[in-house]
């Protein structure tokens, strides 16, 4: 079965950047590109969707809280009807760029703090999935599996995949460990070792060292942001290809 491999792109802002966006672009076959709230800018979103297109990468847009000092990272209390438009905006705005460059914006992936209030909290869900009917009923949903996030996308009829992590551990409840905690972030031959057996078995490692947890997922991520990320990523993908996992995109 084909696994789509994605990362978390044009989170840079002004003269500030992050990653290596380009190098990056050439090894998964997914970007979630930031669309402005927790990171990016008109000019940044432009030009991540230009490489994207250039190498038939698709196109997400990495929706967060507008947060920009916070990198989308801290929790912020927002009614679901706000965060509905919020959500719906920043579709919109990075749809722009993507039909300029020669394509669509294919699906949506939240950031940060959404991400986990989303999966965690049903009418944050609903929200956000009642944006993208709003938008296009035909984009798809990447997030964590067996949540609020995925329910509501099935409610919605909208079409849920579920991502699993290769750079991060994860809690013994399958949910991404804390960054503050030690090891939460994995090093490169933790990473590869993680991607797969994700890709192969399903299971990914609990931070504590304990055990494993499952880990339903058609997509892989890759943080832009991680240390040594695009050499990581280079290695996942061969690695899964030398194992006979197809490396293709979801949509």
């Amino acid at each position: 079965m084909p696994l789509d491999l994605n990362s978390d792109l044009g989170e840079g802002f002004g003269s500030w950047t992050m990653g290596d966006d380009a190098a990056m672009l050439d090894i998964v076959t997914s970007a979630n590109i930031a669309c402005g709230f927790h990171a990016g800018d008109p000019s940044i979103m432009r030009r991540t969707c230009a490489l994207a297109v250039e190498r038939g990468v698709r196109i997400g847009a990495h929706v967060g809280h507008r947060d920009l000092a916070g990198f989308g990272r801290r929790a912020i209390a927002i009614e679901p009807a706000e965060l509905r438009d919020e959500v719906l905006y920043q579709i919109g705005s990075l749809e722009v760029f993507a039909r300029a460059a020669g394509d669509r914006v294919r699906y949506v992936k939240p950031h940060g703090a959404l991400y986990h209030s989303a999966a965690g909290d049903p009418r944050l869900a609903a929200a956000l999935v009642g944006a993208m009917v709003d938008f296009d009923s035909e984009l798809a949903l990447l997030g964590p599996a067996d949540t609020h996030m995925a329910k509501a996308a099935e409610e919605a009829g909208i079409r849920f995949v579920g991502e699993g992590f290769a750079d991060r551990a994860y809690t013994a409840e399958g949910l991404l460990a804390s960054r503050k905690l030690p090891g939460a972030v994995l090093h490169t031959k933790e990473a590869v070792a993680q991607a797969v057996s994700i890709a192969m078995s399903g299971t990914a490692r609990i931070v504590d060292g304990s055990g494993e947890v499952t880990v339903a997922a058609a997509s892989l991520c890759v943080h832009g942001d991680t240390p040594a990320a695009v050499e990581m990523a280079r290695l996942i993908r061969s690695s899964l290809t030398e194992a006979g996992i197809p490396v293709e995109a979801f949509v």
